[in-house]
């Protein structure tokens, strides 16, 4: 939960609570709203009742912010001629959601590339890329993402660690350099093509940081572990022209607005993509609101990170204020880095991907430059070096919100440490459900009941735990997630920890108020109060009461995103708009 400092609002007794239902929040209109609501459930979240009461009917927007919560009868007085009115006809309306990690340039491009993520066997994928050779010019590259041996209905065969070798891949792609990348992002497989154009042969050293997955000839099997990708996608020409980036952010944020998130917290852009986001929202092409870690190296953190510090640019649609790094890699790909070998591969304990030297000297940038730091940790050993890392480095300065992103397998030693220092658990919900049917086979049970997605833990020795998707490596739906937060629930039917759930309230203040403090942004975003951002989220169910299998199939009906209506799902095109 957030620190209470952070949430203490203002008492009133229970009749100046009823004044409030009444009438609401917010002064007298001096002239109409821009947009009203009428007629739903508003969750406000809000604990200051001078700004909202803690539910409502109606709410008021104009020039972006709220005006005015509460009543149906008091909002009708901001209503002009040209006011944009919404009957939610008793539907549930909430803060704005904000995706707490993903990957927003990632998202978009990911819908231009091959799907991998429902293919149940390394056949399909392979007859996936036999067809795209049909319709694409030799030399191209040809790209994909999303596959996931651990979802897979049989292994490969042949196969190493469990991965397929190439061979196959390589014979309907001779011209076509391929490059397929895991769903966790942080593992690929590529083709002979695309080894020989980055000279990965068997006399080619792993990378520090990765592995070159080897048969027992030691010859590259085609799988490339953690920072061992960069050899190969390092090739690829990356283009960041005008049209071509308009068109991805444009991508992706239709496929979040349609979702419901009005914010997005970027895990990690280059300098030369921030550039970009800039140049949109100072020319208000951002659809949405972008929150952006900064992915850079030290040396370039050092010569530049003084110079892209923003806040609210372009009206309050881009911020700069956090560094992202990883210390290690992902569980699905044996790359999170352990205290103890894996249970299924007993030969490693994963990667360390970036050195404790090197994440010592972020920190220093970080605290020298007022940057958040965010560090993806997945393992136990990755969490624990962490936290011992932003101990030293903040000194018993529990104000600096650092974050660990991820957050996914925890020693029992480590868990009261988060609330301890003031860190963020920056985690993702949907990946504990999606993850579980395998974690044990990584893990064990011992080690997967001890730690693994230990929210209700974290959240009960008082630490900030935040939500999301981590998309694309999961799909951008916050619903999913939330009900992942709440159920625990697997595809298979099967229940992972069920002791670890949060409450509904809980799973929303993930998603709201909880993540927008994980990014110093409370006082703007995460409730709907007077003064804040006018970012709604309404729904055709309420999530908040239905019974628990109802929940999947809740859609979003409007995305609100500074009092405008930025998407609208096809059924109230026109029916229940005033």
């Amino acid at each position: 939960m957030m620190a209470s400092s952070a949430r203490t609002g203002c008492a009133a007794s229970l009749a100046a609570l009823a004044v409030l239902f009444l009438t609401g929040c917010g002064d007298e209109p001096p002239g109409p709203a821009d947009l009203v609501l009428l007629g739903g459930r508003l969750v406000t979240l809000s604990e200051d009742l001078e700004r909202a009461p803690a539910e409502a009917g109606a709410l008021a927007a104009r020039d972006g912010r709220i005006v005015f919560v509460g009543g149906n009868d008091a909002a009708s007085n901001w209503i002009g001629p040209d006011t944009e009115v919404l009957d939610l006809e008793g539907r549930l309306a909430v803060p704005g959601l904000i995706e707490g990690h993903g990957h927003f340039w990632s998202l978009g491009e990911s819908k231009l590339q091959l799907a991998l993520e429902s293919a149940a066997s390394w056949g399909e994928i392979v007859a996936q890329v036999a067809a795209a050779v049909e319709e694409t010019p030799p030399g191209t590259w040809i790209l994909g993402r999303g596959w996931h041996q651990s979802k897979w209905t049989r292994i490969p065969d042949p196969a190493v660690q469990g991965l397929p070798v190439h061979h196959g891949l390589s014979a309907v792609s001779p011209d076509h350099p391929v490059l397929l990348t895991h769903a966790s992002g942080h593992m690929a497989f590529v083709n002979a093509r695309a080894m020989a154009l980055a000279g990965i042969d068997g006399a080619t050293p792993d990378p520090e940081g990765g592995e070159i997955v080897r048969d027992a000839a030691g010859q590259p099997t085609g799988a490339l572990r953690e920072t061992a990708e960069n050899l190969v996608a390092g090739l690829r020409e990356q283009t960041l022209e005008w049209n071509h980036a308009r068109r991805v952010v444009s991508i992706a944020a239709e496929e979040c607005l349609a979702k419901g998130i009005t914010s997005f917290q970027d895990a990690g852009s280059s300098f030369e993509l921030i550039d970009v986001y800039r140049q949109m929202a100072d020319q208000g092409f951002l659809p949405l609101r972008l929150w952006v870690m900064v992915g850079e190296g030290n040396e370039a953190l050092a010569e530049s990170l003084s110079r892209y510090r923003m806040i609210d640019r372009g009206d309050g649609f881009l911020t700069v204020r956090a560094i992202k790094r990883s210390i290690d890699g992902a569980l699905g790909s044996h790359g999170a880095w352990l205290l103890e070998p894996y249970e299924d591969l007993p030969q490693s304990i994963g990667l360390n991907t970036t050195s404790l030297d090197v994440m010592e000297e972020t920190a220093r940038l970080a605290r020298e430059h007022d940057f958040q730091l965010c560090v993806h940790a997945i393992g136990d050993r990755a969490n624990r070096e962490t936290l011992d890392l932003f101990e030293r480095a903040l000194d018993g300065d529990r104000g600096q919100r650092w974050r660990i992103e991820h957050a996914q397998h925890l020693h029992p030693d480590d868990v009261p440490r988060f609330a301890e220092l003031g860190v963020i658990a920056s985690m993702q919900a949907v990946h504990c459900t999606s993850d579980g049917p395998w974690v044990p086979d990584r893990l064990g049970d011992q080690r997967s009941e001890e730690g693994a997605y230990v929210w209700r833990k974290l959240i009960d020795s008082g630490a900030v735990v935040t939500n999301g998707t981590d998309a694309p490596v999961e799909d951008v739906d916050p619903i999913a997630s939330f009900h992942a937060a709440v159920s625990r629930r697997m595809e298979n039917g099967e229940v992972f920890q069920e002791h670890q759930r949060m409450t509904r309230e809980e799973a929303l203040r993930s998603y709201t108020l909880d993540a927008a403090y994980s990014a110093f942004e409370e006082d703007r975003k995460g409730s709907l109060e007077v003064g804040k951002l006018a970012d709604v989220t309404v729904l055709s169910r309420d999530v908040m009461t239905v019974p628990e299998e109802e929940i999947p199939g809740t859609e979003v009906l409007y995305t609100i995103v500074g009092g405008r209506v930025a998407y609208r799902h096809p059924s109230v095109s026109t029916a229940g708009d005033g």
